[in-house]
């Protein structure tokens, strides 16, 4: 899905449009850092490292403010949620880096406690009831997908649910029609999300089956600004019970290693 920041951020600093990135593999290297025109003398200027990254970015989009400022997992950066991407900003202000950074030793997508807990508080927010779960009787994990009925990689993963299941894991399912509330998509979610069979609505949804219409008072605008304000810009945006984001598309096997420990979840696709 394409997401913008503000005009001012995307002219300033060049960042592309972006769909739910894949976890880079190890020994990949990530996108090289990039200047951030700061705000006259903010990178020189001593000052805290949230204050230096809040002037440098107010310079470039001051329309928007951080949603989360923490310590990166890394030393010498802020980690940002701004307009619901990830980014990661030099403690003086003066570099930023859009890609999520990959833990070699850990071999997992690098995240601070700091951002999993905001993740963490923010998606606990979703009542139970508004969600749409595909479930074994008795779960060993539970993660929670924001799903679209109509990119390719979410009906993929739909089509693995019984997998998932047999592995012990639980599917949560919550709305990000990714095309936006004023998309054909979203009104299509909402009726789903309205079916008196949400499951079955959803199931032959993703299925390509025409989506009967329905209304109600329907939770998918609430859930798809969540999405937005834990940074997912594209589906399906995979995230465990901790908080931490697993990626887009990751197979049933290598979904349960990674909620095991045994090693990290590779994104194989994102929005389509």
């Amino acid at each position: 899905m394409f997401r913008f920041l503000a005009t001012a951020l995307l002219g300033a600093v060049s960042l592309s449009a972006c769909a739910q990135p894949a976890a880079p593999a190890p020994g990949q290297t990530q996108a090289a850092a990039k200047p951030v025109p700061a705000a006259t003398g903010s990178a020189t200027v001593a000052g805290t490292p949230d204050a230096n990254v809040r002037r440098a970015l107010g310079s470039i989009a001051p329309d928007l403010a951080p949603e989360y400022i923490g310590a990166a997992p890394f030393p010498g950066f802020r980690e940002v949620l701004l307009g619901g991407q990830v980014l990661y900003v030099s403690d003086d202000g003066r570099y930023l880096m859009q890609s999520q950074p990959f833990d070699l030793q850990e071999r997992k997508p690098a995240a601070s406690e700091g951002l999993m807990a905001y993740r963490r508080k923010l998606i606990a927010s979703i009542p139970e009831a508004d969600r749409i779960v595909f479930a074994p009787p008795n779960p060993k994990h539970t993660i929670t997908v924001f799903t679209d009925i109509e990119c390719g990689y979410c009906r993929r993963m739909h089509q693995q649910i019984a997998d998932y299941n047999r592995l012990g894991i639980a599917v949560e399912y919550v709305a990000f029609p990714r095309m936006g509330p004023a998309s054909d998509d979203f009104r299509d979610m909402e009726s789903v999300w309205c079916a008196a069979d949400r499951k079955g609505a959803l199931s032959g949804a993703k299925a390509g089956k025409p989506v009967q219409k329905k209304q109600c008072t329907s939770p998918v605008a609430m859930q798809y600004d969540i999405g937005q304000r834990v940074g997912v810009n594209g589906t399906p945006a995979v995230f465990a019970a901790d908080g931490t984001q697993l990626g887009g598309y990751v197979a049933p096997q290598q979904l349960l290693e990674a909620l095991e420990g045994r090693g990290g979840a590779t994104s194989a696709g994102g929005a389509r």
